[in-house]
Protein backbone atom coordinates (compact mmCIF):
# COMPACT_ATOMS: atom_id res chain seq x y z
CA UNK A 1 0.00 0.00 0.00
CA UNK A 2 2.91 2.44 0.70
CA UNK A 3 4.60 1.79 -2.04
CA UNK A 4 1.66 2.15 -4.52
CA UNK A 5 0.70 5.46 -2.86
CA UNK A 6 4.66 6.70 -3.11
CA UNK A 7 4.47 5.42 -7.08
CA UNK A 8 0.83 7.68 -7.49
CA UNK A 9 2.97 10.74 -5.62
CA UNK A 10 5.63 10.28 -7.94
CA UNK A 11 3.92 9.36 -11.55
CA UNK A 12 1.58 12.72 -10.72
CA UNK A 13 2.54 15.25 -13.24
CA UNK A 14 0.46 18.17 -11.16
CA UNK A 15 3.02 17.48 -8.28
CA UNK A 16 6.37 19.25 -7.71
CA UNK A 17 9.13 16.47 -7.97
CA UNK A 18 10.31 17.79 -4.45
CA UNK A 19 7.53 17.88 -2.98
CA UNK A 20 6.59 14.35 -4.18
CA UNK A 21 9.77 13.21 -2.57
CA UNK A 22 8.75 14.54 0.33
CA UNK A 23 5.06 12.79 0.84
CA UNK A 24 6.80 9.63 -0.27
CA UNK A 25 9.52 9.88 2.96
CA UNK A 26 6.21 11.10 4.78
CA UNK A 27 4.33 7.95 4.06
CA UNK A 28 7.31 5.87 4.23
CA UNK A 29 8.84 6.71 7.85
CA UNK A 30 5.43 6.41 8.91
CA UNK A 31 5.63 2.99 8.48
CA UNK A 32 8.80 2.69 9.87
CA UNK A 33 7.53 3.93 12.98
CA UNK A 34 4.79 1.71 13.27
CA UNK A 35 7.67 -1.28 12.69
CA UNK A 36 9.76 -0.04 15.38
CA UNK A 37 6.63 0.40 17.44
CA UNK A 38 5.88 -3.38 17.23
CA UNK A 39 9.86 -4.40 17.64
CA UNK A 40 10.22 -2.48 20.80
CA UNK A 41 6.71 -4.19 22.14
CA UNK A 42 6.80 -7.70 20.64
CA UNK A 43 7.34 -11.13 23.12
CA UNK A 44 8.63 -10.69 26.89
CA UNK A 45 10.96 -8.37 27.74
CA UNK A 46 13.78 -11.20 28.62
CA UNK A 47 12.97 -12.70 25.03
CA UNK A 48 14.64 -11.22 22.23
CA UNK A 49 13.87 -14.19 19.56
CA UNK A 50 10.45 -12.69 18.89
CA UNK A 51 11.75 -9.31 17.85
CA UNK A 52 14.52 -10.92 15.83
CA UNK A 53 11.84 -12.55 14.17
CA UNK A 54 9.42 -9.98 13.36
CA UNK A 55 12.70 -8.06 12.01
CA UNK A 56 13.28 -10.87 9.50
CA UNK A 57 9.77 -11.18 8.47
CA UNK A 58 9.19 -7.06 7.71
CA UNK A 59 12.75 -7.42 5.70
CA UNK A 60 11.69 -10.40 4.08
CA UNK A 61 8.53 -9.41 3.17
CA UNK A 62 9.92 -5.97 1.74
CA UNK A 63 11.83 -7.63 -0.03
CA UNK A 64 9.94 -10.14 -1.65
CA UNK A 65 7.55 -6.94 -2.55
CA UNK A 66 10.74 -4.82 -3.77
CA UNK A 67 11.67 -7.91 -6.07
CA UNK A 68 8.27 -8.43 -7.55
CA UNK A 69 8.15 -4.52 -8.26
CA UNK A 70 11.32 -4.58 -10.22
CA UNK A 71 10.14 -6.84 -12.61
CA UNK A 72 6.57 -5.73 -12.88
CA UNK A 73 7.81 -2.07 -13.67
CA UNK A 74 11.43 -3.39 -14.80
CA UNK A 75 12.54 0.50 -16.17
CA UNK A 76 9.78 2.32 -14.60
CA UNK A 77 10.91 0.78 -11.25
CA UNK A 78 11.30 3.71 -8.80
CA UNK A 79 13.91 2.77 -5.97
CA UNK A 80 13.16 6.02 -3.56
CA UNK A 81 10.56 4.14 -1.68
CA UNK A 82 12.38 1.11 -0.42
CA UNK A 83 15.56 3.07 0.00
CA UNK A 84 14.04 5.15 2.52
CA UNK A 85 12.40 2.34 4.41
CA UNK A 86 15.63 0.39 4.36
CA UNK A 87 17.60 3.55 5.34
CA UNK A 88 15.21 4.69 8.16
CA UNK A 89 14.78 1.44 9.69
CA UNK A 90 18.16 1.00 10.20
CA UNK A 91 18.48 4.12 11.47
CA UNK A 92 15.91 3.45 14.65
CA UNK A 93 16.74 -0.24 15.09
CA UNK A 94 20.53 0.87 15.97
CA UNK A 95 19.63 3.78 18.21
CA UNK A 96 21.40 4.13 21.73
CA UNK A 97 18.48 2.53 23.44
CA UNK A 98 18.79 -0.57 25.75
CA UNK A 99 15.90 -2.56 24.15
CA UNK A 100 17.88 -2.50 20.70
CA UNK A 101 21.57 -2.78 21.99
CA UNK A 102 20.18 -5.99 23.16
CA UNK A 103 19.78 -7.47 19.22
CA UNK A 104 21.99 -5.11 17.43
CA UNK A 105 24.44 -8.40 16.17
CA UNK A 106 20.70 -10.55 14.91
CA UNK A 107 19.80 -6.93 13.46
CA UNK A 108 22.76 -6.25 11.62
CA UNK A 109 22.63 -10.07 10.06
CA UNK A 110 18.70 -9.29 9.24
CA UNK A 111 19.58 -6.68 7.36
CA UNK A 112 22.78 -8.32 5.75
CA UNK A 113 21.17 -11.01 4.63
CA UNK A 114 18.19 -9.06 2.97
CA UNK A 115 20.53 -6.77 1.18
CA UNK A 116 21.85 -9.93 -0.32
CA UNK A 117 18.67 -11.14 -1.63
CA UNK A 118 18.74 -7.74 -3.35
CA UNK A 119 21.70 -7.68 -4.49
CA UNK A 120 22.63 -6.03 -8.08
CA UNK A 121 22.67 -8.77 -10.32
CA UNK A 122 18.92 -9.68 -8.51
CA UNK A 123 17.76 -6.23 -8.61
CA UNK A 124 19.49 -4.37 -11.19
CA UNK A 125 16.83 -1.35 -10.98
CA UNK A 126 18.10 -1.04 -7.13
CA UNK A 127 22.04 -1.17 -7.83
CA UNK A 128 22.57 2.33 -6.96
CA UNK A 129 20.28 2.69 -3.92
CA UNK A 130 21.18 -0.80 -2.94
CA UNK A 131 25.34 0.57 -3.25
CA UNK A 132 24.13 3.54 -0.68
CA UNK A 133 22.78 1.15 1.40
CA UNK A 134 25.68 -1.63 2.48
CA UNK A 135 27.95 1.52 2.58
CA UNK A 136 26.02 3.94 4.55
CA UNK A 137 28.24 4.85 8.02
CA UNK A 138 26.09 3.04 10.71
CA UNK A 139 25.42 -0.26 8.02
CA UNK A 140 29.41 -0.15 7.91
CA UNK A 141 30.63 0.81 11.43
CA UNK A 142 28.64 -1.64 13.26
CA UNK A 143 28.77 -4.34 11.71
CA UNK A 144 32.92 -3.83 10.90
CA UNK A 145 33.66 -2.04 14.06
CA UNK A 146 31.36 -2.99 16.85
CA UNK A 147 30.59 -6.76 16.28
CA UNK A 148 32.48 -9.08 18.86
CA UNK A 149 35.34 -11.35 17.29
CA UNK A 150 35.09 -9.86 13.42
CA UNK A 151 31.74 -11.88 13.22
CA UNK A 152 30.21 -9.56 10.82
CA UNK A 153 33.14 -8.98 8.65
CA UNK A 154 32.70 -11.91 6.20
CA UNK A 155 28.94 -10.89 5.68
CA UNK A 156 30.27 -7.50 4.52
CA UNK A 157 32.96 -9.72 2.30
CA UNK A 158 30.26 -11.53 0.62
CA UNK A 159 27.93 -8.00 -0.16
CA UNK A 160 31.50 -6.55 -1.79
CA UNK A 161 32.21 -9.41 -3.70
CA UNK A 162 28.35 -9.67 -5.17
CA UNK A 163 28.83 -6.25 -6.40
CA UNK A 164 32.49 -6.59 -7.86
CA UNK A 165 30.84 -9.80 -9.65
CA UNK A 166 27.65 -7.85 -11.20
CA UNK A 167 31.05 -4.78 -12.66
CA UNK A 168 32.91 -7.23 -13.85
CA UNK A 169 31.20 -8.00 -17.02
CA UNK A 170 30.65 -4.57 -17.71
CA UNK A 171 34.39 -3.80 -16.59
CA UNK A 172 35.79 -5.95 -18.97
CA UNK A 173 34.87 -3.21 -21.84
CA UNK A 174 36.96 -0.46 -22.96
CA UNK A 175 34.60 1.84 -22.36
CA UNK A 176 31.71 2.15 -19.66
CA UNK A 177 27.89 3.67 -20.37
CA UNK A 178 27.41 6.47 -18.24
CA UNK A 179 25.24 4.34 -15.33
CA UNK A 180 28.00 1.89 -14.90
CA UNK A 181 30.48 4.38 -14.97
CA UNK A 182 28.66 6.47 -12.15
CA UNK A 183 28.22 2.59 -9.98
CA UNK A 184 32.09 2.01 -10.64
CA UNK A 185 32.92 5.30 -9.36
CA UNK A 186 30.53 4.63 -6.32
CA UNK A 187 32.69 1.71 -5.47
CA UNK A 188 36.18 3.10 -5.70
CA UNK A 189 34.71 5.81 -3.14
CA UNK A 190 33.37 2.99 -0.77
CA UNK A 191 36.95 1.28 -1.44
CA UNK A 192 38.73 4.33 -0.28
CA UNK A 193 36.24 4.83 3.05
CA UNK A 194 37.52 0.77 3.99
CA UNK A 195 40.68 1.77 2.94
CA UNK A 196 40.74 4.95 5.13
CA UNK A 197 38.87 3.62 8.17
CA UNK A 198 38.70 -0.47 8.06
CA UNK A 199 42.08 -1.51 6.44
CA UNK A 200 42.52 -4.36 7.97
CA UNK A 201 39.39 -5.54 6.64
CA UNK A 202 40.90 -5.15 3.15
CA UNK A 203 43.82 -6.54 4.39
CA UNK A 204 42.36 -9.54 5.56
CA UNK A 205 39.98 -10.70 2.43
CA UNK A 206 42.74 -8.70 -0.33
CA UNK A 207 42.82 -12.53 -2.05
CA UNK A 208 38.88 -13.08 -2.36
CA UNK A 209 38.29 -9.50 -4.00
CA UNK A 210 40.98 -9.87 -5.81
CA UNK A 211 39.31 -12.93 -7.42
CA UNK A 212 37.04 -11.78 -8.98
CA UNK A 213 37.97 -8.11 -10.16
CA UNK A 214 38.91 -8.42 -13.72
CA UNK A 215 42.35 -8.17 -14.32
CA UNK A 216 41.82 -4.88 -16.46
CA UNK A 217 40.59 -2.84 -13.26
CA UNK A 218 44.10 -1.74 -12.15
CA UNK A 219 42.96 0.70 -9.91
CA UNK A 220 39.82 -0.98 -8.04
CA UNK A 221 42.77 -3.54 -7.20
CA UNK A 222 45.40 -1.08 -5.97
CA UNK A 223 43.10 0.31 -3.57
CA UNK A 224 42.49 -3.29 -1.86
CA UNK A 225 46.39 -3.99 -2.31
CA UNK A 226 47.43 -0.73 -0.63
CA UNK A 227 45.94 -1.47 2.98
CA UNK A 228 48.16 -2.12 5.71
CA UNK A 229 47.34 -2.66 9.55
CA UNK A 230 46.77 0.65 10.87
CA UNK A 231 49.30 -0.72 13.95
CA UNK A 232 51.76 -0.53 11.30
CA UNK A 233 54.20 2.35 10.03
CA UNK A 234 55.36 1.81 6.54
CA UNK A 235 58.93 2.57 5.52
CA UNK A 236 59.45 4.85 3.06
CA UNK A 237 60.28 2.95 -0.19
CA UNK A 238 61.93 5.62 -1.58
CA UNK A 239 64.73 5.27 0.87
CA UNK A 240 68.34 5.05 -0.79
CA UNK A 241 69.42 1.36 0.17
CA UNK A 242 66.11 0.51 1.80
CA UNK A 243 67.02 -3.64 3.56
CA UNK A 244 64.08 -4.66 3.09
CA UNK A 245 64.87 -8.30 4.56
CA UNK A 246 66.40 -6.10 7.82
CA UNK A 247 62.26 -4.71 8.65
CA UNK A 248 61.05 -6.42 11.72
CA UNK A 249 57.58 -7.11 10.11
CA UNK A 250 59.04 -9.08 6.82
CA UNK A 251 59.49 -12.30 8.99
CA UNK A 252 55.67 -12.08 9.92
CA UNK A 253 53.06 -13.58 7.60
CA UNK A 254 49.73 -11.76 6.70
CA UNK A 255 46.47 -12.66 7.99
CA UNK A 256 44.64 -14.12 5.16
CA UNK A 257 41.04 -14.95 5.91
CA UNK A 258 39.99 -16.49 2.54
CA UNK A 259 40.13 -20.20 2.55
CA UNK A 260 42.00 -20.13 -1.24
CA UNK A 261 43.34 -23.73 -0.18
CA UNK A 262 39.56 -25.36 -1.07
CA UNK A 263 39.98 -23.66 -4.75
CA UNK A 264 42.22 -26.42 -5.60
CA UNK A 265 41.06 -29.90 -6.60
CA UNK A 266 41.94 -32.79 -4.16
CA UNK A 267 43.94 -34.29 -6.65
CA UNK A 268 45.95 -31.37 -8.08
CA UNK A 269 46.76 -30.63 -4.40
CA UNK A 270 47.93 -33.62 -3.98
CA UNK A 271 50.13 -33.83 -6.85
CA UNK A 272 51.07 -30.30 -6.35
CA UNK A 273 52.18 -31.67 -2.66
CA UNK A 274 54.03 -34.63 -3.81
CA UNK A 275 55.95 -32.51 -6.23
CA UNK A 276 57.09 -29.71 -4.18
CA UNK A 277 58.98 -32.62 -2.01
CA UNK A 278 60.03 -35.05 -3.82
CA UNK A 279 59.67 -33.43 -7.34
CA UNK A 280 57.70 -36.25 -8.78
CA UNK A 281 55.43 -37.26 -10.44
CA UNK A 282 57.80 -36.17 -13.63
CA UNK A 283 54.79 -35.37 -15.90
CA UNK A 284 53.44 -33.31 -13.21
CA UNK A 285 54.98 -29.58 -14.77
CA UNK A 286 53.84 -30.91 -18.18
CA UNK A 287 50.28 -31.99 -18.00
CA UNK A 288 49.83 -28.32 -15.35
CA UNK A 289 48.58 -25.86 -18.10
CA UNK A 290 46.01 -28.02 -19.15
CA UNK A 291 44.73 -28.49 -15.54
CA UNK A 292 44.44 -24.87 -15.37
CA UNK A 293 42.57 -24.19 -18.75
CA UNK A 294 38.72 -24.56 -18.91
CA UNK A 295 37.74 -23.40 -22.58
CA UNK A 296 39.77 -23.01 -25.70
CA UNK A 297 37.98 -19.32 -25.71
CA UNK A 298 40.37 -16.47 -26.25
CA UNK A 299 40.36 -14.79 -23.22
CA UNK A 300 38.32 -16.92 -21.04
CA UNK A 301 41.26 -20.20 -21.34
CA UNK A 302 41.93 -20.17 -18.29
CA UNK A 303 40.68 -20.86 -14.30
CA UNK A 304 41.68 -17.82 -13.16
CA UNK A 305 41.27 -18.71 -9.55
CA UNK A 306 42.82 -21.42 -9.58
CA UNK A 307 45.62 -19.96 -10.90
CA UNK A 308 45.50 -17.24 -8.09
CA UNK A 309 45.15 -19.98 -5.60
CA UNK A 310 47.79 -22.31 -7.04
CA UNK A 311 50.35 -19.29 -6.96
CA UNK A 312 49.68 -18.24 -3.15
CA UNK A 313 49.44 -22.04 -2.26
CA UNK A 314 53.10 -22.58 -3.48
CA UNK A 315 54.18 -19.58 -2.71
CA UNK A 316 53.03 -19.99 1.15
CA UNK A 317 54.81 -23.97 1.19
CA UNK A 318 57.86 -22.16 -0.26
CA UNK A 319 58.04 -19.35 2.68
CA UNK A 320 58.22 -22.24 5.02
CA UNK A 321 60.40 -24.30 3.34
CA UNK A 322 62.86 -21.51 3.62
CA UNK A 323 62.08 -20.83 7.12
CA UNK A 324 62.73 -24.08 8.12
CA UNK A 325 66.26 -24.28 6.77
CA UNK A 326 66.91 -21.47 8.76
CA UNK A 327 67.02 -18.91 5.53
CA UNK A 328 64.93 -15.81 4.73
CA UNK A 329 63.60 -15.44 0.90
CA UNK A 330 66.20 -13.89 -1.06
CA UNK A 331 66.83 -14.60 -5.25
CA UNK A 332 69.48 -16.84 -4.19
CA UNK A 333 67.95 -18.95 -1.53
CA UNK A 334 64.45 -18.88 -3.11
CA UNK A 335 66.45 -20.40 -6.39
CA UNK A 336 67.10 -24.11 -7.58
CA UNK A 337 63.69 -25.26 -5.46
CA UNK A 338 60.71 -26.99 -6.53
CA UNK A 339 58.81 -24.11 -5.92
CA UNK A 340 60.71 -21.97 -8.56
CA UNK A 341 60.49 -24.82 -10.64
CA UNK A 342 56.80 -24.63 -10.87
CA UNK A 343 56.99 -21.19 -11.38
CA UNK A 344 59.13 -21.15 -14.22
CA UNK A 345 57.59 -23.96 -15.81
CA UNK A 346 54.60 -21.87 -15.96
CA UNK A 347 56.10 -18.84 -16.67
CA UNK A 348 57.50 -20.56 -20.01
CA UNK A 349 54.30 -22.91 -20.75
CA UNK A 350 51.88 -20.73 -20.46
CA UNK A 351 50.93 -18.53 -23.40
CA UNK A 352 50.66 -14.83 -23.55
CA UNK A 353 46.69 -14.99 -21.77
CA UNK A 354 47.82 -17.50 -19.00
CA UNK A 355 51.66 -15.65 -18.28
CA UNK A 356 49.64 -12.51 -17.80
CA UNK A 357 47.09 -14.02 -15.48
CA UNK A 358 50.14 -15.90 -13.63
CA UNK A 359 52.20 -12.80 -13.21
CA UNK A 360 48.87 -11.01 -12.29
CA UNK A 361 48.43 -13.55 -9.44
CA UNK A 362 52.24 -12.61 -8.21
CA UNK A 363 51.65 -9.12 -7.83
CA UNK A 364 48.35 -9.40 -6.05
CA UNK A 365 50.71 -10.13 -3.35
CA UNK A 366 53.22 -7.47 -3.40
CA UNK A 367 51.51 -5.73 -0.33
CA UNK A 368 52.62 -4.25 2.73
CA UNK A 369 55.88 -5.50 4.55
CA UNK A 370 55.32 -9.09 5.34
CA UNK A 371 56.79 -12.53 4.09
CA UNK A 372 54.81 -12.93 1.52
CA UNK A 373 55.43 -9.81 -0.10
CA UNK A 374 58.95 -10.38 0.34
CA UNK A 375 59.17 -13.82 -1.08
CA UNK A 376 56.66 -12.49 -4.27
CA UNK A 377 58.95 -10.06 -4.71
CA UNK A 378 61.80 -11.98 -4.83
CA UNK A 379 60.33 -14.57 -7.02
CA UNK A 380 59.08 -12.05 -9.44
CA UNK A 381 62.61 -10.70 -9.87
CA UNK A 382 64.29 -13.60 -9.92
CA UNK A 383 61.43 -15.06 -13.00
CA UNK A 384 62.99 -11.48 -14.64
CA UNK A 385 66.44 -12.24 -14.01
CA UNK A 386 65.93 -15.94 -15.05
CA UNK A 387 63.86 -15.53 -18.15
CA UNK A 388 64.91 -17.00 -21.44
CA UNK A 389 63.15 -14.55 -23.60
CA UNK A 390 62.77 -10.77 -23.72
CA UNK A 391 59.14 -11.18 -24.66
CA UNK A 392 58.64 -12.39 -20.95
CA UNK A 393 60.79 -10.09 -19.42
CA UNK A 394 58.45 -7.34 -21.44
CA UNK A 395 55.32 -8.61 -19.93
CA UNK A 396 56.99 -8.99 -16.44
CA UNK A 397 57.44 -5.38 -16.85
CA UNK A 398 53.92 -4.84 -18.13
CA UNK A 399 52.31 -6.25 -15.10
CA UNK A 400 54.25 -4.01 -12.60
CA UNK A 401 54.13 -0.73 -14.85
CA UNK A 402 50.20 -0.60 -15.36
CA UNK A 403 49.61 -0.84 -12.02
CA UNK A 404 52.06 2.20 -11.11
CA UNK A 405 51.13 4.21 -14.40
CA UNK A 406 47.22 4.77 -12.99
CA UNK A 407 46.44 7.25 -9.79
CA UNK A 408 47.45 6.55 -6.43
CA UNK A 409 48.25 4.91 -3.89
CA UNK A 410 50.48 2.12 -4.98
CA UNK A 411 50.82 -0.97 -3.11
CA UNK A 412 54.31 -0.90 -1.04
CA UNK A 413 55.42 -4.37 -2.36
CA UNK A 414 55.01 -2.82 -5.90
CA UNK A 415 56.69 -0.11 -5.80
CA UNK A 416 59.60 -1.49 -3.84
CA UNK A 417 60.02 -4.62 -6.42
CA UNK A 418 59.88 -2.23 -9.23
CA UNK A 419 62.60 0.30 -7.96
CA UNK A 420 64.58 -2.86 -7.48
CA UNK A 421 64.40 -3.79 -10.91
CA UNK A 422 65.55 -0.62 -12.50
CA UNK A 423 67.96 0.19 -10.14
CA UNK A 424 69.55 -3.11 -9.17
CA UNK A 425 72.94 -3.74 -12.21
CA UNK A 426 71.63 -7.58 -11.98
CA UNK A 427 69.16 -6.96 -14.31
CA UNK A 428 70.36 -4.57 -16.94
CA UNK A 429 66.58 -3.03 -16.91
CA UNK A 430 68.26 -0.27 -19.40
CA UNK A 431 69.56 -2.11 -21.70
CA UNK A 432 66.73 -4.54 -23.04
CA UNK A 433 65.04 -3.31 -26.18
CA UNK A 434 61.35 -3.07 -25.33
CA UNK A 435 62.54 0.09 -22.83
CA UNK A 436 63.99 1.54 -26.19
CA UNK A 437 61.43 0.09 -29.20
CA UNK A 438 59.47 3.54 -29.50
CA UNK A 439 60.58 6.73 -28.27
CA UNK A 440 56.72 7.68 -26.14
CA UNK A 441 57.46 4.29 -24.89
CA UNK A 442 60.92 5.39 -23.29
CA UNK A 443 60.05 8.65 -22.06
CA UNK A 444 57.33 6.54 -20.55
CA UNK A 445 59.74 4.18 -18.31
CA UNK A 446 62.39 7.56 -17.88
CA UNK A 447 59.11 9.26 -16.35
CA UNK A 448 58.15 6.03 -13.93
CA UNK A 449 61.73 5.98 -13.27
CA UNK A 450 62.46 9.98 -12.33
CA UNK A 451 59.41 9.47 -9.61
CA UNK A 452 61.06 6.15 -8.38
CA UNK A 453 64.86 6.83 -8.50
CA UNK A 454 65.03 10.61 -7.44
CA UNK A 455 66.61 11.14 -3.84
CA UNK A 456 63.35 12.41 -2.34
CA UNK A 457 63.82 15.34 0.26
CA UNK A 458 61.05 18.60 1.77
CA UNK A 459 57.99 18.32 0.17
CA UNK A 460 58.64 15.26 -1.71
CA UNK A 461 59.18 12.92 1.09
CA UNK A 462 56.41 14.66 3.43
CA UNK A 463 54.56 13.56 0.25
CA UNK A 464 54.99 10.23 -0.19
CA UNK A 465 54.67 9.76 3.78
CA UNK A 466 51.48 10.69 3.61
CA UNK A 467 50.27 8.42 0.57
CA UNK A 468 51.67 5.81 2.69
CA UNK A 469 50.32 6.64 5.94
CA UNK A 470 47.31 8.35 5.84
CA UNK A 471 46.16 6.27 2.74
CA UNK A 472 43.56 8.62 1.86
CA UNK A 473 43.85 10.04 -1.86
CA UNK A 474 41.54 11.56 -4.51
CA UNK A 475 41.12 8.90 -6.94
CA UNK A 476 39.41 9.25 -10.34
CA UNK A 477 38.09 7.05 -13.02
Amino acid sequence: MCVELCYRTLNDPSINPTLARAKCYHTMDAFVRLVVVLVRFSGESTNNVTKINLVNKVLGTVAHVLVQDHEVHTTEFHQLPYHRFFIMLLTDLTTSDPVFEAIIFPVLQAFGSTYQLLKPSRAPGFAYSWLELVSHRIFITKLLLHTPQKKGWPMFQQLLISLFKFLAPFLRNAELSKPTHLLYKGTLRVLLVLLHDFPEFLCDYHFAFCDVIPPNCIQMRNLILSAFPRNMRLPDPFTPSLKVEMLPDIAHAPRIVSNYETIIPDNLKKDLSEYIKARSPVTFLSELRSKLQISTEPGNQYNVSLINALVLFVGTQAIAYIHSKGSTPSTSTIAYTAHMDIFQHLLVDLDTEGRYLFLNAIANQLRYPNSHTHYFSCALLSLFAEANTEAIQEQITRVLLERLIVNRPHPWGLLITFIDLIKNPTYKFWSHEFVHCAPEIEKLFESVARSCMQKQTGSQAAMARETHQQQHETTST
